[in-house]
Formats: structure tokens, sequence, C-alpha cells
């Protein structure tokens, strides 16, 4: 309700149809558990002017809801009573009713003085709206209703913000208040209260143009004068009276921060709670990010480029004030750090991943240009609110791409470098601290007593520490972890210029000395430990690759990291927990760690610490793989090198296979790319090789594509063919998931060679399943039969289930595409027992939707629907976008020819989305196809040419001829009906050609189902 009506389901948003059922279902939510006259419903449609039939009009509607409901597990949602209808939902299901019940906490709350509470509940109960009520709902009466909501909304956060400004916050309040005067120019209680807020933010001329606009406003529109007490604000703020001073109320808990909604995209790191000075700076980003210009630049994007040293502190003055200002931004924040004091810098491509990614764009939609992705991230945040942290960019040409074009949004960039070329940027300089806030710094990290006791050590250690942020508190930090240690203890330690002299004077090595000192402190484990950790070309380790690093215990790994974090060497990445923790560095941190390397570790050791890494993360991977998949087919690696995680800690690390994938995907991008470059050859191609049925169900196209490019390469400068066909087959498997067949084949052919070359029959085998495919799809059933034919009985001699189970599903696509219906559901009832012997999800799902099409081909809908619906759970419980659009495309289907046209019609729409959502135009092709199917069933003929069209055009695209012909000769029937002999006519020439280029029993096919369409023609001719 608040905002545009929407309704989920199992976290689902339902399709509500058209207008008046939205408004239907309006009225019933705004009187929920009350009844509601069917005249009641009349009026909120049709107003004052109802049709005839406007009661049965309303009954349809109410008819559609219910069915909706009920195919959702709510059958019993929208009941008939006495007086009409009502609709059952708890409280807490209705967006509003949690809005009044935040409110009337946040209330009490109040009355018992406890401030942040009542605050933190006005700011949840806020954050429900997602814009005005029942917004896009042209119904009067539920426009009126809707109107008291919003009375309310305004009415608590005037509460709210008088509660935060007697807290104190009249700073973080200035720009919220500015747009809520401006959206409500005559609540004179809101000019008030911005008017405090500027004044004691120390803009007093400010806070006087707004009772000058606001009386100019309130005189135009009612003729009247501002009330009293906005009158004796004016004069109280001329005259500075102490009372506008804040009179905070008696201390009280913090409260913890609201939960934002979990639509929301929130990337910001944590803030820190020992933030000191840099007033001027978060002022001036707060003012330009919350404050819109006036004239022309009202319509630029608010860019705020911070700028300073390594070190410096540039990234927690972003976070800090990307934090004080994000209530501003209801529609998330966005964070990417790029890396720019590396050699390899982050590039845009790979944020626009990112962000697209957080703001709900599938995988699959993510456009494959630099230019596509930036027009799209663009689109997306056109009418958004919200704010973007860019930290640590190396030059203009990593921000570009990443700016929003809109003016609602705002960005905040970090660099070591001034960024010149962003045109209306604000620029922030960020110097070092002076003497008294380094020794406030180490004082809120040491101990406030402590340094105040030895006052002369401390300014000593500020101006050792070059006043540098990060180097106060790595110093604070080993004061803290040592509190019998004397401040001047550490003075003296810092004092040998041989240690840090030099360094100070050369920017971005400037904290050498302190990192010396906490190295120093260290145990010889944890300095081991950090030293390896610099081996990793990742910028986030897990757990297990400090166990490979030391070939040590995880738990003792564990216990060296913990010292890591403590020393604040390295902090602790995302939300993964006990064996799943990751870490990363800080970019100034690494740099020291790899000095420390190339000094204390001999090549060989590190050379054998990464190949236990390298092998450790091929085990993992093919573990997982295993796991979810089955196991690849063909021999393990000979000889493996020895795996230093033991068996329990693999089985606990991938207990959720693919969850692990997500995790670990830039870890397993890094190590390819890594193995590659110190040679470890074979350890590559296996580990891209098993990391791809990953890659391929979450469609992550670019990264799938450069593992494949990389690992080939490696392959082919050490003459490794077997790598190299393994390779090209993962090439050709991402040619032909983009629907590139002709790329495929290509690239299939060239590995069957090689595999030819070398005897490997299982590998043959595999092949051959890879063409069968192609002939398939391009209409030579039995060349393609001939491939699978062959791989079969490969995969059963060596007792590959999985690889059995898949071939037989092809093999029964060809028979049931033959006519051998009777064939085909043999061969599938052997493939689904040998696929659930496997484990495989996703191969399991593929064998039920193929039953589904073959029981449709045998006008058995019943079982074709049970068969979809149980594929369609698999690929949804697994995430496989594609495999849902299809088992989606073949329900509709189902339902359709069982003449359920709405339950079809639902199911076939919902195919189409996400095919296009996906890019997958053969799965797009089917579900128009189906579309099409179903205009022709409801007689429909002009929609289903339009649908068809398109259908045929995809499958001709692609190269699919019996698809192609099948369509066309629907599209034959529908223009017969329509009277277009010469067009049907064409359609079915087209035909004739493709019947002509397949083989000769696909061709008799497409001839045998050409009669009835022939003979249409020749009746209207």
């Amino acid at each position: 309700m608040l905002g545009a009506l929407e309704v989920t389901a199992s976290e689902r948003q339902l399709d509500l149809g058209g207008a008046r059922q939205q408004i239907v279902l309006a009225v019933l939510i705004l009187n929920a558990n009350h009844s509601v006259t069917l005249d009641r419903l009349v009026e909120a449609i049709y107003d004052e002017d109802p049709p005839a039939t406007s009661r049965a009009q309303v009954q349809i509607c109410i008819s559609a809801l219910r069915r909706l409901f009920s195919a959702h597990g709510h059958p019993e949602m929208i009941v008939t009573t006495r007086q009409g209808y009502m609709l059952r939902a708890p409280a807490d299901a209705i967006d509003a009713r949690r809005f009044e019940s935040l409110v009337s906490r946040a209330r009490k709350a109040r009355d018992g003085r406890s401030f942040p509470e009542a605050i933190q509940h006005y700011r949840e109960a806020l954050a429900l709206w997602r814009g005005p009520a029942f917004d896009g709902i042209d119904s009067r009466a539920v426009q009126a209703l809707a109107s008291g909501i919003a009375e309310q909304r305004v009415t608590a956060n005037e509460d709210c913000v008088q509660l935060e400004l007697d807290l104190g916050r009249h700073h973080e309040l200035v720009g919220e208040l500015a747009a809520l005067v401006q959206e409500h120019p005559l609540r004179e209680g809101l000019a008030a209260q911005l008017m405090v807020a500027l004044y004691r933010s120390g803009r007093q001329a400010e806070a006087l143009q707004v009772y000058r606009d606001a009386r100019r406003v309130i005189v135009e529109e009612l003729g009247i004068e501002p009330n009293e007490r906005l009158q004796q604000l004016e004069s109280a703020i001329l005259t500075s009276d102490e009372s506008l001073e804040a009179q905070p109320p008696a201390a009280v808990a913090p409260p913890e921060p609201p939960a934002r909604p979990p639509a929301v995209p929130g990337m910001l790191p944590s803030d820190i709670a020992d933030f000191i000075g840099r007033q001027a700076q978060l002022d001036v980003i707060r003012q330009r990010v919350t404050v819109p210009l006036a004239g022309d630049g009202r319509f630029a994007v608010p860019i705020i480029a911070v700028a300073g040293r390594a070190g410096i502190g540039k990234t927690t003055i972003a976070v800090h004030a990307a934090h004080s200002v994000a209530a501003h931004f209801p529609d998330g924040q966005l964070f990417a750090d790029l890396h720019g004091g590396v050699s390899r810098p982050v590039h845009p491509m790979q944020v626009l991943d990112r962000f697209l990614r957080a703001c709900g764009v599938q995988g699959t939609a993510l456009p494959d240009t630099l230019g596509e992705r930036a027009e799209l991230y663009r689109m997306l945040l056109a009418d958004r609110r919200m704010l973007i942290v860019l930290d640590d960019a190396a030059a203009e040409s990593q921000v570009l791409p990443l700016l929003p074009g809109s003016p609602t949004s705002a960005v905040i960039t970090t660099s070591r470098t001034r960024l010149g070329g962003l045109a209306g940027a604000t620029h922030v300089d960020v110097d070092l601290f002076d003497a008294a806030q380094s020794v406030e710094l180490l004082s809120r990290i040491a101990g406030a007593e402590r340094v105040r006791a030895e006052p002369e050590s401390a300014a000593a250690l500020a101006e050792l520490c070059c006043f540098l942020p990060l180097a106060l508190r790595i110093a604070g930090a080993r004061l803290a972890s040592r509190p019998h240690w004397a401040v001047e203890q550490l003075v003296d330690r810092l004092g040998d210029e041989a240690r840090r002299l030099d360094e100070l004077k050369h920017g971005d090595m400037g904290i050498r000395a302190s990192l010396s000192l906490t190295y120093d402190a260290l145990s010889e484990q944890a300095r081991r430990l950090f030293r390896r950790l610099a081996i990793l070309h990742s910028h986030i380790f897990s757990a297990w690759t400090g166990a490979a690093l030391l070939d040590r215990p995880l738990a003792d790994a564990q216990d060296l990291f913990d010292d890591l974090v403590d020393a604040q060497l390295i902090e602790v990445a995302g939300a993964g927990r006990n064996v799943n923790v990751q870490y990363r560095f800080h970019d100034l941190v690494r740099v020291y760690a790899h000095e420390r390397l190339a000094a204390e570790e001999p090549p060989p050791e590190r050379t054998a610490a990464l190949a236990r890494v390298l092998g450790a993360l091929h085990r993992l991977t093919e573990t997982a793989r295993t796991r979810e998949y089955g196991p690849p087919a063909g021999p393990h690696l000979s000889p493996a090198p020895d795996s230093p995680l033991p068996a329990e800690l693999v089985e606990r690390l991938i207990a959720d296979p693919i969850g692990w994938f997500e995790r670990e995907r830039h870890v397993l991008l890094a190590g390819i790319r890594q193995a590659a470059q110190a040679g470890f050859v074979e350890l590559c191609w296996r580990t891209a090789m098993n990391a791809e049925p990953f890659f391929e169900l979450h469609v992550y196209l670019d990264d799938w594509r450069e593992i494949q490019e990389i690992a080939l390469e490696a392959a082919r400068r050490a003459g490794d063919e077997r790598g190299q066909a393994e390779m090209l087959c993962v090439r050709g498997t991402l040619a032909q998931t983009e629907q590139h067949f002709g790329e495929a084949r290509r690239d299939f052919e060239a590995a069957l060679t090689l595999f030819e070359k070398t005897g490997n029959v299982v590998q043959i085998a595999r092949s051959r399943r890879n063409l069968a495919f192609l002939e398939r799809m391009n209409g030579q059933l039995e060349a393609a039969a001939t491939h699978l034919e062959q791989a079969l009985a490969i995969f059963t001699d060596i007792g590959d289930q999985i690889s059995a189970a898949h071939t037989l599903d092809n093999l029964a696509a060809i028979r049931s595409e033959c006519g051998d219906i009777d064939d085909a559901k043999i061969m599938l009832a052997e493939a689904l027992v040998r696929g659930k012997s496997g484990g495989s999800r996703r191969i399991i799902s593929q064998i039920l939707h193929r039953m589904g099409r073959v029981h449709l081909q045998a006008e058995e809908f019943a079982l074709a629907a049970g068969a979809f619906e149980e594929a369609l759970t698999l690929v949804e419980e697994i995430g496989d976008t594609v495999g849902e659009s299809f088992a989606l495309h073949g329900l509709g289907i189902a339902h359709l020819r069982r003449g359920r046209l709405r339950e079809a019609a639902d199911l076939l729409r919902r195919a189409l989305a996400v095919a296009e959502t996906a890019r997958h135009r053969l799965a797009e092709a089917h579900a128009l196809a189906g579309l099409g199917e179903l205009a022709v069933t409801a007689n429909e003929p002009g929609d289903a040419i339009g649908r068809l069209r398109k259908a045929v055009t995809l499958f001709r695209q692609m190269r699919a001829p019996l698809f192609e012909a099948q369509t066309l000769t629907m599209l034959s029937e529908v223009l017969v009906a329509l009277g277009d002999a010469s067009a049907a006519e064409r359609a079915l020439s087209r035909v004739h050609e493709l019947a002509d280029a397949v083989d000769e029993r696909a061709g008799q096919r497409l001839r045998d189902n050409l009669s009835s369409a022939a003979g249409l023609v020749e009746g209207i001719g």
C-alpha cells in the first residue's frame, strides 16, 4: 500500500491484473478483516456513473483475485460475507498496518522518554514507504482513503524530526526537512523545524529565508499570515535567542540502526565509532549531496571528489559522510573499492556487474559492452535517489562510466590524486591531522587516561606517526593491545630513523615504520601467514587459504588470522561465518607484506605455498562440482598434487556448493589467473573446467569467458593437448549458451579432433554429445542420434550416471521429434533413474522438462503439467533462470491444451519475461510461439500473427530449422483464417525449403504436418 500496490507471496511479486482488479483489491486491503459491500466496490471503480454490468464486473475481479491467491497457496484470502466481501490478512502482512504499529510503539517510547528508541521506531515506519500510498490507482474513493494514511506519514515524520532536533542532530536533518517543506509548503510545523535546524547549524540567513518563503506561499494560497508560533520563531532567530539552542534530554542508550528494507541495496561498509575531526570536509559533502543547486546546476549530478595521500583517511571520511546522509537516499547506497593503488585496478565493467546485480538485474541480462552497461545503469537510477561511493579511484576513466545521469542520485569518490577531469565536481582535499586531533585519536584508541598521563610522549608519538591517520591507528592499536606498555616506550621504538625516516619522505610509503612495529610484535607464525598472504593475487582471501599457505590445521590458521585482525593488518570482509570467514588487506599493508615476502621467503617456499593453495582450490572446486553435478567425465589429475585440506574440512566448506561458489567466485578467478602465470597449467585448466557449470548456472558470462581464455592460452603455450581440448569444450559450451551455434560447432569439432588424437574415449563421447545438440538444432536428427548412441555406450561402460542420463535425455528428444513417443518415454524413465542416482538437480530438472514435452506430444496434459511443475520447483531451488523460463513455458502449454487459458496466459507471459531478462533467445522464441498458440486458441489472430512472426525471426537467426518450420506451419493456419492466402503460401513455401534442408526423417515429419495447412490454403485460393 505504501507506494504502488504490490502483493508478494513466497518472496515473489504477483501480477495483480488490470486497473479494475487493482482498485477492488485496494479497497479490500484498506478494509482488511472487515466486510466491504458490493455497492462500495462498484463506486470505487466507476464513481457516480456505473454501467449496467458493473456488479458483474466486480464479481469477475473478485474471482480473478481468488484464483491468483489460490494459485500461491492462499485460497481463503478473500471470503464472501453477508454484506459483501472481506480480505482476511494478519496485520503484519500489510505494510500500512505495520506502519501504524511502529508509529504507536514510537509514541509510547517517546512518552516514556526513551527518545532514541522512539526515533528508531519512527524511522523504521517511515522506511516502509516507497512512494505515495496506492500510487497509480485511479480511483477517487481509494485516493480519499489513502490521503488519511499520507497525513499519518507526514505527522510521524514531524514527530520524529522533532525528537532528533531535541537530540542535537540538526546537521543531518537539514536536507530531509528542505525536501519535506518543498513537498508540503503549507505545513508550518515543517517550516519551523527547518528554520531551527538551519539556525542551529550556523545558517541564520537561510533560516530567515525559509520564513519569508513560507509566509509568501501562505499569503498567496490562503490569504492569511503565518501562525503566531512561526512569527515568534522568526523574531527569536533575528535576536539569536538562547532558547533556540538545543536542549538535549536526559542521556539514554543509543538506538540500534533501523533495518533497511531487504530490496534496497545497502553496500556501505560499517562506520567507525572513533571518528574525529574533518568537520569542514563533512559539511561540504553533506551540503552538496543534500541541497540542490540553483540555476542550470540543478540538472547536474552532485559529485564530491575527495583526494589525499594514501592512509590519510579518505575512505573513512567518505563512508562516515555517506552514513550521515543515507536517509536522504531511500533507494539505497552502492559502494565499490576501485583498487586504484594497485597495478591492476578494478575495471568499470566489473563494478557495473556488481551494481546492476545489486539493483536487481539478472546475470544473463548484463550487456556485453561497457557503454551498454553504463546506459542500463543510468536508466535504472534515473528515477531513484541513490548514493554511490567510489573508493580509491585511479583515474577519471574509472569513474565516468559509473556516474548516474540524474541529479536525484549523488556520487562520492576518493582518490590519491585530484580527479580534475570530473566536470562540475566539488573537490574536497584531505590533509594530515593537526597535533591536537592526532592526540585525540590516540586517546580514543589507546585510552584517554593513559594518554593524559603522558601528554608529552603522546604528542611525540603523534609527530613520529607524521600525523597520518592510518599510522596513528596502528600505533594506538599496539598500545591498546599492550596495556603494560608506557606511551614513551612506543615513542622510543619509533625513534629509530633508520626504520622510518626515508619512508616518511615518500608519500605512499609513509607508514612503514608503524607497520614494522606491528609486524615485529607478531608471533613468528603470524608473521609467516602475513607474508604468505601476499603471494595471493586475490583482493579477498578465505580462512582455508591460510591453512594451505602454512600447511597447518584450519583452527591454527584462524587463530593467526585473528591476531592479524587485532593488529589491524587485515580486516574481515563480507558476512561469512565460521569456516567461511573471509579477509582482506588494506592496500598499503599489502605493499608492505609484499616487501616482507621478498625479503624473508625463499622462492622455493613461495612456490610450494602457492601450489598448496591452488591444489586446495582445485580440490574444493572439483568436490563442489561433484556434489552438485556429479563427477566430470574422464580420469583425475595425473599426477594429482596433494591437497593440504582434510576431507572433513572440504565437506564443511562445500556443504552448500552453489553458496560456496558465490562466496569464492573472485578467489576462483584470481586463482585460475595465477595458476596460468605461475606455470601450473593442468591445475589452471582443471579448475576452470570444474568451475564451468557454476558460471553457466548463474550466467556469469564475463567471468566464464575470461577463465576459458586464460586456461586455453596456458594450455596452448605449454603444448598440453588435453587441456586445449577441454578448454575448447568449455568455450564451445559458452558459445552454445549464448546461442552462437556456428562458433560452438567449430570449438566442439576442434576438441573432438584433439581427443581422437590422444585416444581419450570418455572425452570423445562428451564432444559427440555436444555436437549432437547442434545437429539436432540444425535438423540433422540421424547424425545427432548417431553421435548420442556412441556417447551413451561409452558413458554406460564407465558408469558415468550423470553423463548417461544427459545423453538419454537428448536421445529421447530426437525420438519424440521423429514420432517415437513410446521409445522416448522408456529412455526418459531410465534417464531419470540415472540422474537421481547421480544427484544432479539440474540434469533431473532437464529430464523432467523433457518428460513434460513428451507427455504434451502424447496429449497427456495432466501428466505433462505434473512433470513441468516438478521441473519448475527444482530450477527455482538452484537459481537456474533459463531453466525456469523453459519450465514455465511447458507448464503454460499444458494448461493451454487443457483449456485453462487464463492460467496459461500468466505462465507464458512469465516465461517470456524471464527469457527476456536472461537474454536467452531460444527460450524467448519458445515463449513467443506459446503465446502465439494461446492467441490462436483465444481467437485473437492479430495478436497471434505478431507473436508467431517474432518467434520465427528468432528461430531463423539461431538457425533452428525444425522450430522455425513448426512455427511457420502454425502461422500459415492463422493467415488462412484471416483470408491472407498469399502470405500463407509464402510461409508454407519456406517450410518446404526447410524440409529440404534438414535430413530425410526430419523433413518427412515437416511435410506430414504441412498437408492440413496446405489444404486450407487451397480452400481460400
